[in-house]
């Protein structure tokens, strides 16, 4: 399902109606996504889907980052695409920014096996677009990558439920099952110093899942990280930018009129703290039973959790007209 308030227009480069399975290389497509272009190439290999479903698995990836964000996070952005031979699914997404004057550029790869349910429920499109709009932090790479990971972690599943490519059952329900794995262990000492993958990942998403709540409680539910995040791109900071990490964080207060990012950051950065996820999924009325997600509608933050995946021309908030790595973002 697309927005229908943000207009897209595709355009081939000889365009391959059936299974798209290439003697050499599939031909480029471009993706323009409001005033943006995605550029798309191929890498030599076979595919068995047809081309337009990999348009429209793209272009839906797109229109949720635009949908969240208020427009796409850069003017120009390249993807290549890796068809893997004998394997389906999508897998080994990698987003490079500062990349001169080229924009920035993703590499993904393709299974050749890979069926429209697989692109259906893919994920990683839209993590590696998300992390389009958000800043190179400076400093120490290694140091502040939580903030990426897990910001891209958090925002896209709430970015396609938004446009309606996900359940929102399915955000909650996957929340609830995951964000353990980003608590604190033994001999944690902080998101800036703990790099095991479920701190960098989950640890990270859980960092904004509490942004978003707290934004929320303080202004009464009448703005949230999606107001924070439209901010920070709004003056500038998108990956094609390097910004010290303070910068980005009070960019993203001043949006909301709160100072939740830089006092959750200085709580989190060196000290493991610990978060009662049984307590916060009770106050935002989440149960998961058995693999299946319930709601109490009268949780003290019911109102919160349903916020958080409405979309923004349904939230009652105005359209923010927005202005336009040196690592790897996965």
């Amino acid at each position: 399902m697309l927005s229908a308030r943000i207009p897209i227009l595709l355009t081939a480069c000889g365009l391959i109606l059936g299974p798209a399975r290439a003697q050499d290389t599939l031909p480029a497509e471009q993706i323009h996504v409001g005033d943006a272009t995605v550029e798309v190439t191929f890498a030599p290999g076979k595919v068995d889907l047809p081309m337009p479903s990999i348009r429209t698995w793209i272009t839906n990836a797109a229109d949720a980052v635009a949908e969240y964000f208020g427009k796409f996070p850069v003017p120009h952005a390249r993807i290549l695409l890796r068809p893997a031979e004998g394997r389906s699914g999508v897998f080994n997404g990698t987003t490079w920014g500062n990349m001169r004057s080229s924009g920035p550029f993703t590499r993904i790869s393709l299974g050749q096996l890979t069926d429209q349910q697989d692109l259906d429920t893919d994920w990683m499109m839209t993590h590696e677009m998300v992390h389009m709009a958000f800043p190179n932090v400076t400093g120490d790479d290694r140091e502040h990558h939580w903030i990426e990971e897990g910001m891209a972690t958090y925002i896209e599943p709430i970015a396609r439920a938004q446009i309606g490519q996900l359940k929102v059952d399915k955000v909650w329900g996957d929340m609830a099952r995951y964000m353990p794995q980003g608590l604190p262990r033994d001999g944690d000492q902080g998101l800036d110093h703990t790099h095991t993958w479920g701190r960098t990942y989950w640890g990270g998403a859980l960092f904004w899942l509490l942004a978003d709540v707290q934004i929320r409680e303080r202004t009464n539910n009448r703005k949230g990280l999606q107001d924070a995040m439209r901010g920070i791109l709004e003056a500038g900071g998108s990956i094609e930018q390097d910004w010290p990490i303070e910068r980005i964080l009070e960019t993203g207060d001043k949006a909301t009129g709160s100072t939740v990012l830089m006092d959750l950051y200085n709580q989190m950065k060196a000290t493991a703290v610990e978060t009662d996820l049984g307590d916060l999924w009770r106050r935002l009325g989440v149960e998961l039973n058995g693999g299946v997600v319930k709601y109490n509608d009268r949780a003290p933050l019911a109102k919160v959790r349903k916020a958080i995946t409405v979309p923004w021309k349904d939230s009652g908030r105005k359209k923010v007209a927005t202005a336009a790595a040196r690592h790897p973002r996965g």
